[in-house]
């Protein structure tokens, strides 16, 4: 029985000693080997330190979307604030790779605040007047844990994919040494299972903004 996987990629500057420093240029290797379209949502800041690379997850066919500008927690601005760093972060991927990342977008760590009251204005904001919506995940696979492997950040999207079924939404980075070598292992497994691999403009997404999984 055949199922839809998107996997999403993270992309921003590491914020944690165990990375690699070509991350994202080592992912672009894996999937264009097991021939697999993906999601990335790239960091502003990360694009203007990276031009060439963001340019690359382009021409591989690749899908861009937002993920702000500072990659800060989003309580921790104003409204205007918030609205300012998407702004930022879009004109900074339309220069620098002349794609238009709308209406995709991932606020930084899930959530644009810890009120709910106030996300659900900001929800409302972003997605009526910026032309974005939301993109949470339904597979976590705790790749940016120092104690992460290959192994085990594998094993996990594989069985949570699984799990999951149809149209799971899985969310990685860029930037943890673990991660290429974890595809390498996780999408011949996936395939094997009855996975296709799609972006999340292939998939029937819910009208209104969709929540990060429990």
């Amino acid at each position: 029985m055949s199922f839809r996987v998107a996997l999403t990629f993270d992309t921003e500057h590491p914020d944690r000693p165990h990375h690699t420093p070509d991350g994202a240029r080592a992912i672009l290797e894996a999937l264009a080997t097991h021939r697999v379209r993906a999601t990335f949502f790239v960091q502003g800041r990360w694009i203007e330190s990276e031009p060439d690379a963001a340019r690359a997850i382009a021409r591989a066919g690749h899908l861009i979307g937002n993920h702000s500008h500072y990659h800060a927690h989003m309580d921790l601005f104003s409204d205007v604030g918030i609205r300012t760093d998407i702004e930022t972060a879009e004109r900074a991927i339309r220069r620098h790779v002349g794609a238009d990342p709308r209406p995709w977008l991932r606020f930084p760590f899930g959530s644009a605040a810890i009120d709910p009251a106030r996300w659900h204005r900001l929800r409302v904001d972003v997605s009526r007047a910026l032309g974005y919506r939301h993109v949470g995940w339904h597979v976590e696979a705790n790749d940016w844990l120092s104690r992460a492997t290959s192994c085990r950040v594998a094993a996990l999207v594989v069985g949570r994919a699984i799990a999951h079924g149809d149209g799971a939404i899985v969310l990685l980075h860029s930037w943890p040494r673990p991660v290429p070598a974890a595809l390498d292992i996780a999408l011949p497994q996936l395939a094997d299972a009855g996975a296709t691999f799609v972006r999340v403009d292939e998939l029937d997404l819910p009208p209104d903004l969709m929540p990060v999984a429990d």
